[in-house]
């Protein structure tokens, strides 16, 4: 076993390894080449820079904010509230005018509720009871409307009872219209601004149409070609543009999200940059009629009547529920990320080269050869290591392949591939 070196092992550490270029020229290789060269240059100047704008510096920490505002009204007629004219303050909430809005397209009402004592609605489980120990007084009544009072009512000894309550009676009315009260909502409208802010590059835009007309905004209608600066919209063609119909989504009530997409070149300044909405329902689910769809809430109107005593009105009420989201991103030209681009697809070019090289080294049935012209170690005195090797007579007389291309001033050719070797520096 040969000693272990370790002053070589040392010295190796200090050897200087250069290029070394060796031509091979191979049409199907170069072809490959040049192939991956113009797929990568493709990949810089088509995606990198001109659909991902890869020159521009962006940011996307969009600073927005929306206010809403909604007018129509509607008159209803209904055997427990009675006639009554809805306007926007009745209907709306918030009132406010937020990102988030509900309006209110169908209810139920029950009138003149005031504290006493009463029999637990049948619908409410909880509720049920055989004696009076299944009603423990004091006891909340589980998704009920009040707190048993210890007395279980029933029509007969044998039949099953509801306990009884003390809470707002007569209890809360379940039987809901068989079309939306509030269906003229569909012609109602929105008008939703927004600004927004880019901090980075200073950027501030609305969108709303900047003119000096007064009567601009009480005229015009959202039209995406003709009047896409005017975002003043009908409810039922935010909900036809989700997919469904006002009126059966008016019933139950449900969810939209508006989007406001605002992407912005400023390299091409103020007016090429514009807002986008998207319009989508929630709520949607994947089995028709499930439990979880629509939308309601409860809410109460209190009043007290000539004795002094406090009564309410209950309202269940269904509608449609806005969510309104602004995304957005700006980009503007920059010096660092285009040459980090640049750098990047010169990275990329070696990557192509070095492919080649896998394939000329591995993949070729000359491969063999074309390894050792291009791998090849000098020794002290700048002798190639095959230029030592020992050749036998016969060698001499009859010299191989390999021995062929050992003269490093000729063109060498191989069936398939031809060598022609250029040495870019030396090992010193």
């Amino acid at each position: 076993m040969a000693p272990f070196d370790l002053k070589g092992v040392f010295l190796s550490a200090f050897d200087y390894k250069t290029e070394k270029y060796v031509i091979a020229k191979n049409k199907k290789v170069g072809v490959l080449y040049r192939l991956i060269q113009l797929s990568i240059i493709g990949y810089i100047i088509g995606w990198v820079f001109v659909i991902k704008k890869g020159y521009q510096e962006t940011e996307e920490s969009l600073q927005s904010s929306v206010i809403t505002k909604v007018k129509g009204v509607t008159f209803t007629n209904t055997t427990g509230f009675g006639p009554w004219l809805w306007g926007p303050e009745d209907y709306v909430t918030p009132y406010q005018g937020e990102d988030v809005l509900f309006i209110t397209t169908n209810f139920i009402t029950t009138p003149n509720q005031k504290l006493g004592y009463c029999a637990e609605s049948v619908k409410v489980l909880d509720g049920h009871c055989h004696a009076n120990e299944d009603c423990t007084k004091g006891d909340t009544v589980i998704a009920g409307h009040g707190i048993k009072t210890g007395r279980c009512l029933k029509k007969d000894r044998n039949s099953t009872g509801t306990c009884e309550i003390y809470g707002w009676c007569p209890i809360e009315r379940s039987s809901r219209p068989d079309v939306p009260l509030l269906g003229k909502a569909e012609n109602f409208t929105i008008y939703i601004k927004n600004f927004i802010r880019f901090p980075k590059f200073d950027f501030s835009k609305s969108n709303v149409l900047d003119t000096s007309d007064d009567t601009y905004l009480k005229k015009c209608s959202y039209d995406e070609l003709t009047h896409s600066y005017c975002p003043i919209f009908r409810f039922g063609d935010i909900v036809r543009r989700t997919g469904h119909n006002f009126q059966d989504m008016a019933l139950l009530g449900g969810a939209i999200g508006i989007l406001i997409e605002w992407h912005c070149d400023l390299d091409k300044g103020y007016s090429a940059c514009h807002p986008r909405y998207t319009f989508t329902r929630l709520d949607v689910n994947a089995i028709a009629n499930a439990i979880s769809s629509g939308y309601n809430f409860r809410y109460a109107r209190y009043f007290k009547n000539a004795d002094g005593e406090t009564h309410r009105t209950l309202f269940k009420v269904y509608g449609i529920r806005f969510d309104i989201l602004v995304h957005g991103k700006a980009g503007k030209f920059n010096i660092i990320p285009t040459v980090i681009n640049i750098g990047s697809g010169l990275a990329l070019m070696g990557a192509g080269a070095f492919f080649c090289d896998m394939v000329l080294l591995y993949m070729m049935k000359k491969s063999t050869l074309y390894r050792r012209r291009k791998f090849e170690t000098d020794n002290k005195n700048g002798n190639n290591n095959r230029e030592n090797t020992d050749m036998s007579e016969n060698a001499v007389k009859q010299p191989s392949e390999l021995e062929q291309l050992a003269d490093p001033t000729s063109v060498q050719h191989t069936p398939g591939i031809t060598f022609t070797q250029r040495t870019k520096g030396q090992v010193m």
